[in-house]
Protein backbone atom coordinates (compact mmCIF):
# COMPACT_ATOMS: atom_id res chain seq x y z
CA UNK A 1 0.00 0.00 0.00
CA UNK A 2 2.82 2.38 0.89
CA UNK A 3 4.47 1.66 -2.49
CA UNK A 4 1.25 2.59 -4.37
CA UNK A 5 0.90 5.77 -2.32
CA UNK A 6 4.53 6.67 -3.04
CA UNK A 7 4.05 6.06 -6.78
CA UNK A 8 0.83 8.11 -6.84
CA UNK A 9 2.48 10.94 -4.91
CA UNK A 10 5.47 10.86 -7.28
CA UNK A 11 3.17 11.12 -10.31
CA UNK A 12 1.26 14.04 -8.81
CA UNK A 13 4.47 15.85 -7.89
CA UNK A 14 5.94 15.20 -11.35
CA UNK A 15 2.78 16.57 -12.98
CA UNK A 16 2.84 19.76 -10.91
CA UNK A 17 6.58 20.27 -11.43
CA UNK A 18 6.10 19.87 -15.18
CA UNK A 19 3.23 22.37 -15.12
CA UNK A 20 5.27 24.82 -13.06
CA UNK A 21 8.26 24.45 -15.39
CA UNK A 22 6.06 25.03 -18.43
CA UNK A 23 4.54 28.12 -16.80
CA UNK A 24 7.96 29.53 -15.99
CA UNK A 25 9.55 28.82 -19.39
CA UNK A 26 6.58 29.65 -21.63
CA UNK A 27 7.03 32.85 -23.63
CA UNK A 28 5.28 35.77 -21.97
CA UNK A 29 2.79 37.76 -24.01
CA UNK A 30 0.40 40.54 -23.20
CA UNK A 31 -2.40 38.43 -24.63
CA UNK A 32 -5.62 38.60 -22.67
CA UNK A 33 -7.34 35.22 -22.23
CA UNK A 34 -10.23 34.93 -24.69
CA UNK A 35 -8.87 37.78 -26.85
CA UNK A 36 -8.22 36.32 -30.28
CA UNK A 37 -5.96 38.58 -32.29
CA UNK A 38 -6.20 37.25 -35.88
CA UNK A 39 -9.31 35.38 -37.01
CA UNK A 40 -8.26 34.52 -40.57
CA UNK A 41 -6.78 35.77 -43.80
CA UNK A 42 -8.68 38.71 -45.22
CA UNK A 43 -6.71 39.13 -48.41
CA UNK A 44 -3.65 38.46 -50.49
CA UNK A 45 -2.23 41.40 -52.43
CA UNK A 46 0.73 41.27 -54.80
CA UNK A 47 2.55 43.43 -57.32
CA UNK A 48 2.69 42.57 -61.02
CA UNK A 49 3.57 44.29 -64.31
CA UNK A 50 0.03 44.27 -65.72
CA UNK A 51 -2.81 43.74 -63.20
CA UNK A 52 -5.48 43.67 -65.91
CA UNK A 53 -3.66 40.91 -67.82
CA UNK A 54 -3.02 38.96 -64.61
CA UNK A 55 -6.71 39.16 -63.62
CA UNK A 56 -7.66 37.91 -67.11
CA UNK A 57 -5.13 35.06 -66.95
CA UNK A 58 -6.41 33.89 -63.58
CA UNK A 59 -9.98 34.11 -64.85
CA UNK A 60 -9.22 32.13 -68.03
CA UNK A 61 -6.90 29.50 -66.60
CA UNK A 62 -7.94 29.13 -62.98
CA UNK A 63 -11.58 30.16 -63.18
CA UNK A 64 -11.43 33.13 -60.81
CA UNK A 65 -14.40 35.44 -61.21
CA UNK A 66 -12.31 38.61 -61.42
CA UNK A 67 -13.33 42.26 -61.63
CA UNK A 68 -11.38 45.54 -61.41
CA UNK A 69 -10.34 44.70 -57.82
CA UNK A 70 -9.44 41.03 -58.29
CA UNK A 71 -11.83 38.58 -56.71
CA UNK A 72 -13.37 37.70 -53.38
CA UNK A 73 -13.55 34.21 -51.98
CA UNK A 74 -16.67 33.59 -49.94
CA UNK A 75 -16.70 31.12 -47.06
CA UNK A 76 -18.66 30.38 -43.88
CA UNK A 77 -17.39 31.45 -40.49
CA UNK A 78 -16.34 28.63 -38.20
CA UNK A 79 -17.95 30.12 -35.10
CA UNK A 80 -21.32 30.61 -36.83
CA UNK A 81 -21.89 28.85 -40.15
CA UNK A 82 -24.85 31.11 -40.90
CA UNK A 83 -22.42 34.03 -41.30
CA UNK A 84 -20.36 34.55 -44.43
CA UNK A 85 -16.76 35.70 -44.53
CA UNK A 86 -14.59 36.93 -47.39
CA UNK A 87 -10.98 36.81 -48.49
CA UNK A 88 -9.89 39.32 -51.14
CA UNK A 89 -7.34 38.51 -53.87
CA UNK A 90 -5.92 41.58 -55.62
CA UNK A 91 -3.06 42.14 -58.07
CA UNK A 92 -1.56 45.67 -57.89
CA UNK A 93 0.63 47.54 -60.34
CA UNK A 94 4.32 46.90 -59.76
CA UNK A 95 4.67 50.68 -59.35
CA UNK A 96 2.19 50.96 -56.48
CA UNK A 97 3.35 52.77 -53.37
CA UNK A 98 0.55 51.15 -51.36
CA UNK A 99 2.90 48.52 -49.90
CA UNK A 100 5.42 51.16 -48.69
CA UNK A 101 7.43 51.41 -46.56
CA UNK A 102 7.91 47.71 -47.33
CA UNK A 103 9.84 46.99 -50.50
CA UNK A 104 8.27 43.55 -50.84
CA UNK A 105 6.02 42.53 -53.72
CA UNK A 106 3.22 41.24 -51.53
CA UNK A 107 1.06 42.16 -48.57
CA UNK A 108 -1.18 39.92 -46.49
CA UNK A 109 -4.42 41.22 -44.97
CA UNK A 110 -5.47 39.52 -41.74
CA UNK A 111 -9.02 39.60 -40.40
CA UNK A 112 -9.26 40.61 -36.74
CA UNK A 113 -12.12 40.79 -34.25
CA UNK A 114 -11.32 44.02 -32.39
CA UNK A 115 -8.86 46.23 -34.25
CA UNK A 116 -8.75 49.07 -31.73
CA UNK A 117 -7.93 46.72 -28.86
CA UNK A 118 -5.37 44.85 -30.95
CA UNK A 119 -3.57 48.04 -32.00
CA UNK A 120 -3.30 49.09 -28.35
CA UNK A 121 -1.77 45.69 -27.48
CA UNK A 122 0.64 45.87 -30.41
CA UNK A 123 1.79 49.34 -29.36
CA UNK A 124 2.55 48.00 -25.86
CA UNK A 125 4.58 45.21 -27.46
CA UNK A 126 6.64 47.64 -29.55
CA UNK A 127 5.19 46.67 -32.93
CA UNK A 128 5.55 49.35 -35.63
CA UNK A 129 2.14 50.81 -36.47
CA UNK A 130 2.44 52.44 -39.91
CA UNK A 131 -0.70 54.57 -39.92
CA UNK A 132 -3.87 55.42 -38.04
CA UNK A 133 -6.96 53.21 -38.08
CA UNK A 134 -9.09 54.08 -41.11
CA UNK A 135 -12.83 53.44 -40.93
CA UNK A 136 -14.96 52.55 -43.96
CA UNK A 137 -18.52 51.29 -44.19
CA UNK A 138 -17.18 47.72 -44.69
CA UNK A 139 -14.67 47.76 -41.83
CA UNK A 140 -11.64 49.24 -40.12
CA UNK A 141 -8.05 49.02 -41.40
CA UNK A 142 -4.53 49.68 -40.16
CA UNK A 143 -1.07 48.71 -41.35
CA UNK A 144 1.82 47.33 -39.28
CA UNK A 145 5.32 46.05 -40.02
CA UNK A 146 6.76 42.69 -39.03
CA UNK A 147 10.46 42.34 -38.02
CA UNK A 148 11.51 41.88 -41.70
CA UNK A 149 9.70 45.06 -42.76
CA UNK A 150 6.80 43.23 -44.41
CA UNK A 151 3.76 45.50 -44.42
CA UNK A 152 0.70 43.76 -42.99
CA UNK A 153 -2.85 45.04 -43.28
CA UNK A 154 -5.21 44.33 -40.38
CA UNK A 155 -8.94 44.44 -41.12
CA UNK A 156 -11.89 44.36 -38.76
CA UNK A 157 -14.56 43.49 -41.34
CA UNK A 158 -18.24 44.23 -41.50
CA UNK A 159 -18.99 41.29 -43.80
CA UNK A 160 -22.66 42.05 -44.62
CA UNK A 161 -21.68 45.49 -45.95
CA UNK A 162 -18.68 44.05 -47.79
CA UNK A 163 -20.98 41.49 -49.40
CA UNK A 164 -23.26 44.24 -50.75
CA UNK A 165 -20.48 45.59 -52.90
CA UNK A 166 -17.94 47.71 -51.05
CA UNK A 167 -15.21 45.36 -52.28
CA UNK A 168 -11.67 46.00 -53.29
CA UNK A 169 -8.99 48.60 -53.07
CA UNK A 170 -8.02 50.67 -56.09
CA UNK A 171 -4.43 51.81 -55.66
Amino acid sequence: MAKKTLIAASLVITFFLGYAFKSITAPKTNQTPGFKRVTGIGGVFFKCKDPKAIRAWYQTHLGLNTDQYGTSFEWRQAGDSTKKGYTQWTPFSEKTKYFAPSEKDFMINYRVGDLTRLVEQLKLEGVTIVDKIEVYDYGKFVHILDPENNKIQLWEPIDPVYERGAKGITR
